[in-house]
């Protein structure tokens, strides 16, 4: 191996005449220079740690989930037969699967040709003036 290729470790806690004797490097007081310390998870240094220094606010439990449904989707259904005039969230639960607790927004990436009879929960303002301007209509469940 070339010569200085390989450092030597450094070798702490040796004695005073080492340079690393006495506090080993661990400076002085505090539970980082004790024996037994471990660094847990977020510890700051005996700082107030982040996770509790920001507020907890807000409660999810009862937050709406949405199933969202394209207008080409609808489309397709209705070419194959699937569906026909009409399109209510029970028809959809039985068509494709949904979970009884989801709520059903209907989003329009393109033109529907079929006038159909919508009803859902949310709409996207695309779907909307894709589903009036092929003749359907449209019914918002609360």
């Amino acid at each position: 191996m070339p010569l200085g290729s390989m450092k030597k470790r450094k070798r702490i806690g040796r004695g005073q005449g080492s340079g690393k004797g006495g506090t080993s490097t661990r400076g002085h007081k505090g539970a980082k220079s004790r024996s037994g310390f471990s660094d847990k998870l977020g510890f700051e240094g005996g700082q107030l740690p982040i996770q509790r220094r920001i507020p907890k606010f807000g409660f999810k439990k009862n937050k709406k989930s949405y199933f969202c449904i394209k207008i080409d989707l609808l489309q397709s259904y209705v070419k194959n037969r699937i569906l026909f005039r009409e399109v209510t969230p029970e028809i959809l639960k039985k068509a494709i699967y949904i979970s009884k607790h989801d709520f059903i927004k209907i989003i329009g990436y393109c033109l529907l040709t079929e006038s159909l009879k919508v009803s859902a929960h949310k709409f996207s303002k695309s779907s909307i003036e894709s589903i009036k301007s092929a003749g359907g209509e449209v019914i918002h469940i609360l």
